[in-house]
């Protein structure tokens, strides 16, 4: 299954990234805290390069907490500021604007002693299409300052967002990248939305997403599929089984696979079949040795 996605205007952010990464003190690199792996472009590192750079893990409230806490441990060891938020509450939002005046601390009072009026610390948000970057803008302006909805790719130009006095934001489209290091990447943005659901077949990236809930979450999928067994030859048997307990039938009996599969999904995405993530530092740890190979 060839999964790529990749639109004229993600190929023009790149150039609005690279543009305005000058005048911008920190840069807020927004994850999928379900994938970290796959939601993070691998681009941005060359892009970025050596900018003060927070990690900001959002749909925290979808992720399995016990492997957040999993990933937290990682990036503590790795030197890495993060943050897991969840931008319908405001989780993690105070944590977050404590950390940007954090890592400007020096440079303030270095302009301090120099007499210089303090300027807003400018900070850019980066993120992969639906990661929720304009719900994340909203919740920290305190204002309905960005369009949000349930469609990646929605927020098409650059604005820049007054947070308060001491802050700034420069909020950018969503950005892809050309090519998916692997089939893994490439499904576990499909689970989660961040590609259109027009541009896949649902049925097959259903049938994928059970065979990974019957490896990392098993009694969840007996839960929620009231089913009795998981000991099937493939996702799409489970599929199958899961759409005849939900009646997702058709003339003679036979499943109506894409509206079970639509079901699975949009329940995934909402969290209905339990708080999953479907990444864990190990993962990371094993793709680096697969590349060094």
């Amino acid at each position: 299954m060839n999964i790529q996605w990749f639109p004229g205007h993600m190929a023009k952010t790149r150039r609005i990234l690279t543009e305005n990464l000058k005048i911008v003190d920190v840069v807020i690199e927004l994850l999928d805290a379900r994938i970290p792996i796959s939601s993070r472009n691998p681009e941005f590192d060359k892009i970025l390069n050596n900018k003060p750079r927070i990690v900001a893990l959002n749909k925290s409230d979808l992720a399995d907490a016990n492997v957040s806490t999993l990933w937290n441990s990682w990036y503590a060891k790795n030197d890495v500021a993060s943050i897991f938020i969840n931008s319908i509450k405001g989780t993690g939002f105070a944590q977050l604007k404590n950390e940007l005046k954090n890592m400007m601390k020096d440079k303030i009072e270095r302009e301090k002693k120099r007499g210089r009026i303090t300027r807003p610390i400018r900070t850019m948000i980066v993120g992969i299409p639906n990661v929720g970057k304009s719900s994340f803008i909203n919740k920290i302006a305190g204002k309905k300052s960005a369009q949000t909805g349930d469609k990646p790719g929605v927020t098409r130009g650059k604005q820049w967002i007054r947070l308060n006095r001491e802050i700034d934001l420069l909020d950018t489209p969503g950005i892809l990248w050309p090519k998916f290091e692997d089939l893994n990447t490439g499904l576990h943005l499909a689970y989660t939305g961040a590609i259109k659901d027009d541009v896949i077949d649902t049925i097959e990236v259903a049938s994928k997403l059970m065979l990974k809930l019957r490896e990392l979450y098993p009694q969840n999928l007996l839960g929620r599929y009231k089913l009795d067994t998981l000991e099937f030859e493939n996702g799409i048997k489970i599929l199958e089984a899961a759409g005849r307990k939900r009646g997702c039938l058709i003339s003679g009996g036979e499943v109506d696979f894409n509206r079970i599969a639509s079901i699975v999904l949009d329940e995934f995405r909402g969290a209905k079949i339990g708080r999953i993530s479907l990444e864990r530092p190990a993962d990371l740890e094993f793709k680096e040795v697969e590349s060094i190979e």
